[in-house]
């Protein structure tokens, strides 16, 4: 099942998917408090909840950072994950429960700029090691920073003015030099991660030293 504004045509036809605005807090309330979660989890022995959506803007200094734009990051990059994690938890219960945050090395380094965007990946990370530490019973979980990867969002990110964000050619260069990994390879490795028998045993991880 994948929640998402967009449509896919590149999933199978087993898959559902599930057009939402996971920045809006209050749709998305409403959809978990709807019968589609529960119905899709009923039978399921192992549940693997991937919370992947976010937002890099807004980018600038803080005098710079529009309000509304400010809310929005922050409802799509902690409430969302936050509130879906919670949500399948409760419906598993006991049963085996994967929940992986898709964080960012933003999260553990401060970059000009970036406030929001390193915040809210610092959220993540730390909400990861909280619930670690509530061990509950089938929970596992981890906040995992997947590399640089070759999206949308990288562009978004070049085309940036330097004056709202300084180390723009850092960037440049990691797309002129190859360094960008594709989305194939990426979630290829992310997917091995999820299913390998170590997940969950950092609450915070790197997947570039796995």
């Amino acid at each position: 099942m994948g929640l998402a504004r967009g449509q896919s045509d590149a999933l199978s036809p087993e898959s559902r998917q599930v057009p939402i605005d996971l920045g809006s807090t209050v749709l998305l309330g409403d959809w978990l408090r709807g019968p589609q979660l529960q119905a899709f989890l009923q039978d399921a022995d192992v549940a693997l909840l991937i919370n992947n959506a976010g937002m890099v803007q807004p980018v600038g200094a803080l005098f710079d950072q529009n309000p509304a734009q400010l809310a929005a990051s922050v409802s799509l990059n902690i409430a969302a994950p936050l509130m879906l994690s919670a949500s399948v938890a409760a419906i598993m219960k006991d049963r085996e429960t994967r929940i992986l945050h898709i964080s960012s090395g933003a999260g553990r380094n401060a970059y000009p700029g970036w406030s929001v965007y390193c915040a809210t990946k610092a959220a993540l990370d730390h909400h990861a090691r909280a619930v670690a530490l509530d061990a509950a019973p089938g929970v596992r979980i981890c906040s995992l920073a997947p590399g640089v990867i070759d999206t949308a969002m990288q562009a978004q990110i070049r085309a940036t003015p330097v004056a709202r964000f300084p180390i723009r050619q850092r960037f440049v260069d990691l797309k002129e030099s190859g360094g960008l990994v594709s989305p194939a390879d990426c979630a290829r490795a992310v997917v091995g991660y999820l299913l390998s028998e170590r997940f969950g045993e950092k609450a915070v991880d790197d997947l570039r030293g796995v």
